[in-house]
């Protein structure tokens, strides 16, 4: 009996092949995820260098294509020489630069403070049906295409502006629809910033008597500054980026404006403009215009990194 017994319990080959057979097929399915999970991360590897890359070479080949205007012009005599005549050989961008600031500026001031109300609506004062139709017409506002505000610029803003003063091809035009075109990039990430301010703020202000409004103005835009901030900032890239539409709207003036209702010229309009005839000296020049507008650009985007940091070791130190 103890032989019957202990034969019982000894497995028979058909447990011990089932057995291997298990082993053998997890150490397979193990193997396999192991192999897929490190071709994931060669995967995002070769992304991540790719866009690296991508952005080196970029550089790269603008700097060369460019220096040798600086080389050739001189640095402060390319960046604040006032006569743009390729021409007569003459590369002064600085009215350019004026251009591309005033409008920058003018369209911020615009934009800033509606964008900012739009956001407080959004998230602390309007109720659900009313933001299921604002909040998806915001984000419609950002899938237009340039050159349709370019074009209702000129059916409506540029007529309107020509009844005050000028041509209505001016700085004062291309202000009023650069303004629509960042609002969208203010009011998204205003809002997001508002909402990622935790409930107990709230909380504790209504419960010291403060009322809705103190509580928004003394306590949430304070704590959401910093996203507030990147928003401003990454409007302003996109101000700063524009082409099509102040193409269209801002008179392509290659002088330094004297008032609002004056036509200008913008950096990225003067490369749209003449980059497709431009040769030589000419081409070299244009390319060192774009090196001035991307060395603006990375420090907008240096400037925006820092506040979203900023914004974040703030919120864990709450």
């Amino acid at each position: 009996m103890r032989a019957t017994s202990l034969s019982n319990k000894l497995p028979t080959n058909q447990e011990q092949t089932g057995a291997l057979t298990g082993m053998s097929s997890k150490r397979g399915t193990g193997q396999a995820r192991y192999l897929a999970d490190r071709g994931a991360r060669i995967g995002v590897l070769v992304c991540a260098s790719s866009s690296f890359l991508i952005l080196l070479a970029i550089l790269v080949f603008i700097i060369q294509q460019g220096l040798p205007a600086f080389l050739e012009v001189g640095f402060f005599n390319f960046l604040f020489g006032t006569q743009w005549s390729p021409t007569n050989g003459e590369f002064g961008i600085l009215p350019m630069i004026i251009g591309s600031l005033a409008v920058t500026l003018g369209s911020m001031i615009l934009a800033v403070p509606l964008g900012i109300a739009c956001a407080i609506l959004l998230a602390e004062v309007a109720p659900d049906s009313v933001r299921r139709i604002l909040r998806p017409s915001v984000e419609l506002l950002v899938g237009i295409p340039s050159v349709i505000y370019g074009l209702v610029g000129m059916a409506i803003i540029v007529p309107a502006v020509r009844q005050i003063g000028g041509t209505g091809y001016s700085i004062a035009a291309a202000c009023l629809v650069l303004m629509a075109m960042v609002l969208p990039t203010i009011i998204s990430i205003t809002e997001d910033s508002l909402r990622a301010v935790p409930h107990k703020y709230r909380e504790g202000s209504l419960a010291m008597g403060a009322t809705q409004w103190q509580t928004i103005w003394h306590v949430l835009i304070p704590a959401a500054r910093s996203g507030i901030g990147a928003g401003v900032i990454l409007g302003i890239g996109r101000a700063v980026g524009e082409t099509m539409a102040m193409i269209m709207v801002i008179g392509n003036a290659v002088r330094i404006p004297d008032s609002l209702l004056d036509p200008a010229r913008t950096l990225t309009g003067n490369i749209a403009v003449e980059i497709n005839y431009a040769s030589g000296l000419h081409q070299n020049a244009l390319f060192a215009t774009a090196i001035v507008l991307l060395a603006f650009i990375i420090i907008l985007n240096t400037i925006t990194i820092s506040l979203f940091k900023r914004g974040i070791s703030g919120q864990n130190n709450r």
